[in-house]
């Protein structure tokens, strides 16, 4: 049976009218404390809502750049360990070239052996040198992406560290001559350069990454910050709408038994 089908007097409906709208606005009021947001549907308030979506599509998006930042800058920290790592090699194998100009013979051979063992290590250390399949050590390059579109980005690029890149070639001759003592020394300090100074280059970039992962999070923050104004809301202003709305459904209640009760004095008259 519908609810119209049964007649009720003037005063009974409007106060159940009355009551059914306090229930309304008491569930809409719980969900705000509950959620701690005043527009928790597009039905709400459809611009705040939309407006604090695209704030917040956009805030996950840099969200998802700045974990590639951090991803480059690791990359990056990976191959200035490895130069760090080539450059200690490098400097023990002038040790061992220092040794050899006061050496003879069969010294100078054993010497020139240990110098070609630290080449090997030195290719090796190089190759190792990769982060997530990414080595600067090995000539790699890796472009990083600032915003949502990557229309801002970065390109990092590596350079080749192994012995043949930077130019150190083997023992030659056992080291039997003082010259080729000196042709190695000097291959040696030029990689020392070439090592320095690509360690400054990857340096540079790595300040420049951070710079931006640093404003990439403060966007974020910025973004989700004015989703919440948007949305949010006042739990002072709920918490008081609740008590006035318990108030007032108290009210409805007495208003809907005396209603009641003056029907109910009809039945006194049989």
């Amino acid at each position: 049976m519908a609810i119209n089908d049964i007649t009720l007097a003037g005063g009974m409906r409007s106060n159940l009218v009355s009551l059914q709208t306090v229930t309304s606005l008491q569930a809409r009021t719980t969900e705000r404390l509950a959620t701690g947001k005043r527009v928790n549907s597009a039905v709400d308030d459809p611009s705040a809502y939309f407006a604090a979506q695209n704030h917040r599509n956009r805030a996950n998006d840099l969200a998802a750049r700045k974990d590639q930042m951090g991803e480059a800058i690791q990359t990056v920290k990976a191959a200035l360990q490895g130069i760090e790592g080539i450059t200690k090699l490098i400097e023990q194998a002038k040790g061992l070239a220092a040794s050899a100009r006061s050496a003879t013979g069969t010294d100078r051979a054993a010497l020139a052996t240990q110098f070609n063992a630290l080449r090997t290590q030195i290719d090796q250390m190089a190759s190792d040198g990769s982060y997530k399949g990414t080595n600067f050590l090995d000539a790699g390059s890796l472009t990083v992406d600032f915003n949502e579109d990557g229309s801002s980005s970065l390109t990092i690029s590596g350079f080749d560290a192994s012995t043949t890149g930077l130019g150190i070639a083997a023992a030659a001759n056992a080291w039997v001559a003082d010259t080729d003592i000196d042709v190695a020394v000097t291959d040696m300090d030029a990689a020392l350069s070439t090592l320095r100074g690509n360690a400054k280059t990857l340096a540079s970039n790595n300040g420049v990454v951070t710079a931006r992962q640093e404003f990439t999070t403060s966007l974020i923050n910025t973004l989700t910050g004015g989703a919440d104004t948007l949305t949010a809301a006042d739990t002072n202003e709920e918490g008081a709408n609740m008590l006035a709305l318990q108030t007032r459904q108290q009210l409805g209640i007495v208003a809907l038994q005396l209603s009641s009760q003056a029907q109910q004095s009809v039945m006194r008259l049989f």
